[in-house]
């Protein structure tokens, strides 16, 4: 009997050790990393005529920073972020129909992000999460030619939400993978001497698959 009794009290104390271990082991406190992956930008539903030809998707490779900090809670993980990230992408045509892409002949510039994610351990080393917030982006004005880029540009601003994984790889590293959409609904057009032209309504999709991998402090 003496020793079924300590044998449950084992089992028991286990259990009551698994949640907590998985709560010390959850992400907290500041961390920092860099990305990369796919983007792609393109007319939203209310901007595109569904005519072959007549839209184009720009589409190129994504690279960029990232900072945060977590805040375990209970059983579920608070974080706040923030990302500046570069692409790759260009229009691939001479055309300088500003209709042609919804506006004009571009190359894709610099994307900035700033909002929260809410997480939940799978287990003590993995967690998913769901994240959301605003979204600031440029689109740079290209020449006839195609192939130089002026001063001017497009600022796009919009709402981002996005879903992930992340996982431990280290002691203070880890590693993730994640979805996000983004939709811009205000831009307004910066000229090279600085002056902006009266904001504007848009409809802008982009879709990113990103993965990275961070140190946290």
């Amino acid at each position: 009997m003496r020793t079924k009794l300590i044998a449950a009290a084992l089992v028991a104390s286990s259990a009551l050790a698994a949640p907590a271990f998985a709560q010390d082991a959850a992400p907290s406190g500041f961390r920092a990393g860099v990305i990369g992956g796919y983007d792609v930008i393109r007319p939203g539903s209310t901007a595109d005529s569904d005519v072959d030809g007549d839209d184009q998707s720009i589409e190129g490779a994504l690279y960029g920073v990232e900072a945060g900090y977590d805040i375990p809670l209970g059983g579920v993980v608070l974080g706040v972020e923030a990302e500046i990230n570069d692409t790759t992408g260009k229009t691939r045509t001479n055309s300088t129909d500003p209709n042609f892409f919804g506006y004009g002949q571009v190359s894709t510039g610099r994307d900035i992000y700033a909002g929260a994610r809410l997480g939940f351990m799978t287990s003590p080393s993995t967690m998913i999460y769901a994240k959301g917030g605003y979204t600031n982006s440029r689109l740079n004005v290209l020449v006839d030619n195609g192939a130089t880029e002026t001063e001017n540009n497009f600022q796009l601003e919009g709402w981002r939400l996005g879903a992930g994984v992340e996982r431990s790889i280290g002691r203070n590293t880890y590693a993730k993978v994640e979805y996000r959409y983004s939709n811009y609904t205000d831009a307004d057009f910066q000229l090279s001497n600085g002056a902006n032209v009266d904001r504007f309504e848009v409809d802008t999709d982009r879709h990113q698959i990103v993965a990275g991998v961070g140190f946290r402090f």
